[in-house]
């Protein structure tokens, strides 16, 4: 499998959780020959959340920080890439101190974080890579101290909470632990609802690929308890607000037949959230044409129209449930 679904995941994924610290920017470009980072974060000095929230990610980003994931072990060409653009980067801070005629301490220059869903041995020792137990948990992987920077091969980390946000990364049973995790987190944890929706939206993506090899099959059965969690708790966002509206209404109906009316007029909400979240998902956008096909899609079973949103062009969509409203 290619790394650009991963990569897509895990930049939205990373600045999801990471946008209260800090600022996050995607495909930062460095100076030189065109390169870019995947991630660069920049902490804020106010931060709108605490960083131990996010455990061993946040102690990570208490710097700033490259943030370079890797859905499969990255090669040793691939590593140094990634050290190539820290040094890079690291230059550009430099050259601008200079020209604010102002002196760059060391704790100012970037980090890199290299998150590997796994690292040999034989990787980590031709880099000279070691382990600081004594601060760090294991899996954590620090280079020579000069080149601040760390190699953290995801399935190597301790089940422990606080290295949950990382090992949502990883690959086979370590991420499949880690979303049984999440998904038994409090349904009111905001980083719960927020990832769950996004591993979701990785989810129907993978569907809706052409040729789904092995690798993808199994990602999608490892991803599908969350988009399943999102789903139900979508379709109860739907009855709730179809239950306060059947409440209204009952005032002037009587309340068990105002708030029986919610309850269906809810599940249909929720129904509605669904295909619409399906339709934004697969198309990238919701324009007037789309959402007025949703009623139309509504009249399915479930599983029959999530099948055509994700099997159907935007167009034959539009040709085959414009014409039922005729």
């Amino acid at each position: 499998m290619t790394r650009q679904p991963h990569d897509q995941f895990a930049k939205q994924y990373l600045t999801e959780l990471l946008a209260s610290l800090g600022t996050v920017e995607i495909s930062k470009e460095v100076p030189g020959e065109v390169r870019q980072i995947d991630l660069y974060f920049a902490p804020s000095a106010t931060p709108t959340a605490e960083p131990q929230t996010l455990g061993l990610l946040g102690r990570l980003a208490s710097f700033p920080c490259l943030l370079e994931p890797f859905r499969n072990q990255p090669s040793q060409t691939e590593i140094r890439s990634c050290l190539l653009k820290l040094l890079q980067l690291q230059s550009e801070f430099q050259r601008q101190a200079r020209r604010e005629n102002r002196t760059l301490s060391e704790t100012e220059l970037p980090r890199l974080g290299i998150l590997a869903t796994s690292a040999s041995s034989n990787l980590i020792e031709t880099f000279g890579a070691k382990l600081e137990l004594e601060n760090w948990c294991r899996g954590v992987y620090f280079l020579a101290e000069a080149l601040k920077t760390a190699v953290v091969a995801i399935n190597q980390l301790p089940t422990v909470p606080e290295t949950l946000w990382l090992r949502i990364l990883g690959k086979g049973t370590t991420q499949q632990q880690a979303i049984s995790e999440l998904i038994a987190l409090p349904k009111a944890n905001l980083l719960r609802v927020n990832t769950l929706e996004l591993i979701a939206n990785w989810r129907i993506n993978l569907q809706m690929r052409e040729n789904l090899t092995d690798e993808d099959r199994e990602l999608i059965m490892n991803l599908s308890p969350a988009y399943l969690q999102w789903r139900e708790a979508t379709l109860n966002e739907g009855i709730q607000q179809g239950v306060q509206q059947g409440i209204q209404q009952g005032v002037q109906q009587g309340i068990q037949q105002g708030v029986q009316q919610g309850i269906q007029q809810g599940s249909l909400q929720g129904q509605r959230l669904v295909i619409e979240n399906l339709l934004q998902v697969r198309f990238g956008f919701r324009d007037e044409s789309i959402l007025q096909i949703v009623d139309a899609l509504l009249a399915l079973p479930p599983q029959e129209y999530t099948r055509l949103i994700l099997q159907l062009s935007r167009e034959d969509l539009l040709a085959r449930f414009s014409g039922d409203r005729d």
